[in-house]
């Protein structure tokens, strides 16, 4: 009997232990699945930010758009706006006696005050005569060969070319000496 009582402890230890580690196992198991679900909520938080963000991103784009749209168009309007006057006085020329000197006077002053308005705005001429070629600025549409002149210097404009700062609006043609 004493056999089958050591038999009978030994195999409640066992089982004491058996179901000791099958706690711990699902302690762990437990475990792990907790940590799994606080790094699936972390992740669908981090997901949600994404999105969130490439949303506002987008929408940022979009806004920065119209915004640019807007300040180009409020800057053409200016512009027209100091072009209006320019406009009318030429309507009163066309409208006028051809053949008066009143007609020449009110053309002279209409392209006064048009270059006036140009220099407000900054706009600059890029070539005149005499002036070193740059195919930059000029556009080269003839060229003739002067001793009279050096190598690559502007003899003729043909067409004025217009800048503002270091934007070139419009290259001028013309001839060059080589």
């Amino acid at each position: 009997m004493a056999e089958e009582t050591n038999r009978d402890e030994t195999l409640d230890s066992q089982e004491a232990a058996e179901a000791k580690s099958s706690e711990k196992k699902e302690k762990k198991k437990s475990k792990k699945e907790t940590e799994l679900d606080l790094i699936k909520k972390e992740l669908a938080e981090k997901n949600d930010l994404l999105i969130r963000t490439a949303a506002e991103f987008d929408n940022y784009k979009k806004r920065t758009e119209r915004e640019k749209a807007s300040v180009a168009e409020y800057a053409k309007a200016g512009i027209i706006k100091k072009l209006l006057p320019i406009l009318d006085n030429i309507d009163r020329a066309t409208a006028s006696d051809k053949e008066s000197t009143e007609y020449i006077k009110g053309i002279e002053l209409i392209v006064k005050q048009f270059v006036g308005l140009a220099g407000d705005l900054g706009i600059e001429e890029v070539a005149k005569v005499g002036d070193t070629f740059d195919p930059n600025f000029h556009e080269a549409v003839m060229h003739i060969e002067d001793e009279n002149y050096g190598e690559n210097v502007i003899v003729q404009v043909l067409q004025k070319g217009y800048k503002i700062g270091d934007t070139v609006i419009r290259a001028a043609m013309v001839q060059v000496a080589n």
